[in-house]
């Protein structure tokens, strides 16, 4: 499958591409009558998993190779594999299997038929030769950085290809922008739940709110730039969300902090009111504060849940900065204000 695929390529079954040299494995074998019967009949392809199936080669589950060779010589195929199978329909296209990678991340799928029969095994080892190169020659940092590069290519290349099918484009961009819909209507719902604050010294507090929540946005969308770069280098996980969540929260607070002080001098001076520099500071302060923190877990959850964070990041992570900078500014009003 190479990268320079061409429109009409794009729109090709998947089963024009997919192998048939796969290794299957009877989930009642052992790990030591699996690796034996391997090598009395190892496939002529390279194998990336084992797939599990049953009497009438239904998929029920996959080993990954090093888990194979890791396992006790006794252990039962059915209990050390893993039985949620991702899998490809037979009816899929070449561009709809792009999207599996993309997503889920994984050198290879297996690819079913309606009754969930294994018929073949589509992998990414067509798409860059040296991953077979680097794979063998122990350098983990080499292996992973060369298997995001071939991701990184497969997610170019699907995005080119959806930009340019307007109704493909508009599928998986529309649900996203609700978020944005729901967030204004909250946002105006809390203007209304606000509105004697807001009537204060003449509606003073609505002046500033297009910079609040304009400092927000700004932060938020910084931030889910630099978590989308990251995962070409570091990838995610939960561990690695964790350590980045402080030092991101931090910067978010200086963000907040340094603009805020800006704010706040200039509206405490222009409206001549001491109390009105706290409240923009404040607000500013935890609402830019929250937005890199949105702006960083937002992708990273969206790609441990499986889903697209180059289209869905944007929206959700606005949505959270608005209504946080929003929430923070009205009640610190509230608070501060007589």
């Amino acid at each position: 499958m190479p990268l320079h695929l061409t429109e009409a390529q794009l729109n090709e079954p998947v089963t024009s591409y997919m192998r048939s040299d796969f290794a299957t494995l009877d989930p009642e074998w052992t790990a030591d009558a699996a690796l034996a019967h391997m090598r009395k009949y190892p496939p002529p392809g390279r194998i990336i998993y084992f797939y599990v199936v049953d009497a009438n080669l239904r998929l029920v589950g996959v080993v990954p190779t090093r888990r194979l060779l890791l396992a006790a010589l006794d252990a039962r195929i059915k209990d050390i594999m893993i039985a949620s199978v991702i899998a490809i329909p037979i009816s899929a296209t070449l561009l709809e299997a792009c999207e599996f990678f993309t997503m889920h991340r994984l050198l290879a799928f297996p690819v079913v038929d309606a009754a969930r029969r294994l018929i073949g095994v589509i992998d990414i080892e067509a798409y860059a030769e040296e991953l077979a190169e680097t794979g063998d020659s122990g350098n983990a940092p080499e292996t992973r950085r060369s298997t995001d590069d071939v991701f990184q290519l497969i997610g170019v290349r699907l995005t080119q290809s959806q930009q340019a099918r307007p109704l493909f484009a508009f599928r998986g961009r529309f649900p996203w922008l609700l978020c944005n819909v729901a967030g204004g209507t909250l946002a105006a719902v809390l203007v209304e739940v606000y509105h004697v604050e807001l009537n204060w010294q003449h509606a003073v507090l609505a002046l500033f709110i297009p910079v609040v929540l304009a400092l927000a946005e700004s932060v938020a969308i910084q931030s889910v730039t630099l978590a989308l770069e990251a995962f070409r280098e570091a990838g995610t996980s939960w561990r690695e969300l964790l350590r980045r969540l402080r030092p991101e929260a931090t910067t978010g607070a200086l963000l907040g902090l340094a603009t805020g002080l800006l704010v706040g001098a200039i509206a405490a001076i222009w409206q001549n009111l001491a109390v009105l520099f706290f409240i923009v500071l404040g607000g500013i302060t935890i609402g830019v504060t929250c937005a890199a923190v949105a702006g960083l877990a937002v992708p990273h959850l969206l790609r441990l849940l499986k889903r697209d964070p180059q289209v869905a990041a944007g929206p959700i992570a606005l949505t959270c900065a608005d209504v946080a900078a929003l929430l923070a500014y009205f009640n610190l009003a509230r608070l501060l204000t007589p």
